[in-house]
């Protein structure tokens, strides 16, 4: 018998035309394609759109004239941990995404947060808060993981931390990466291509390579 031949196709195919919130113009036309595994890098400044553009692919933004269509499941990792105060460590893992707490340990341990699973998300550091917030995004083995500022406010040290850590998750799991950052050096550590948005609406002002 054949084997199933696997979907290389890409993860996300972007043609947006505008985004407008109220009377405010957010974002003009953008394209967008994206390979499964491949990390591209948004980069611009405050306010030109980015996290907005985020949202779309992410489905949590529907006002949007244009169409986006992304293969399989996605997962985003907000700038601000988003996690259940209530609950603690393992418990965010394995309510939010049903794993089981074996499979949540293993992953704690992955983020270096194997010790800290009974802790509630106020014992945490912020970035201690933001490594429990990308084992949750991998527990669902996304296939395209989109990712806001998520170094922002952290210090040099902890920066590089997380860098490394995010790329030995990825090279783990092999996810397709979206990843919005103001910080030209993370993208080129982290990022295989960049785009830069600009302008009001925002819009794609370059392209790396």
């Amino acid at each position: 018998m054949q084997a199933p031949l696997l979907d290389t196709g890409p993860v996300l195919n972007l043609k947006l035309e505008r985004l407008t919130l109220g009377d405010s113009p957010v974002l003009g036309a953008i394209e967008l394609r994206l390979a499964r595994s491949e990390t591209l890098a948004v980069v611009g400044p405050s306010g030109v759109g980015k996290t907005s553009l985020l949202r779309i692919i992410a489905g949590l933004e529907h006002r949007h004239i244009g169409h986006c269509d992304v293969q399989g499941r996605v997962a985003m990792v907000f700038q601000e941990p988003t996690l259940l105060p209530w609950r603690t460590a393992v418990q965010n893992l394995c309510v939010t995404t049903g794993i089981d707490q074996g499979q949540a340990m293993q992953l704690l341990d992955d983020v270096g947060l194997a010790d800290r699973s009974d802790d509630f998300p106020g014992q945490l550091s912020l970035g201690q808060q933001r490594r429990l917030s990308l084992a949750r995004a991998v527990a669902i083995k996304p296939d395209l993981l989109v990712m806001d500022e998520p170094f922002v406010s952290l210090d040099p040290d902890l920066v590089d931390e997380m860098m490394t850590l995010f790329c030995d998750l990825r090279a783990a799991h092999g996810v397709a990466t979206i990843l919005v950052t103001h910080v030209e050096a993370e993208a080129q550590r982290l990022a295989d291509r960049s785009v830069t948005i600009g302008g009001t609406p925002g819009r794609i002002v370059s392209a790396s390579p």
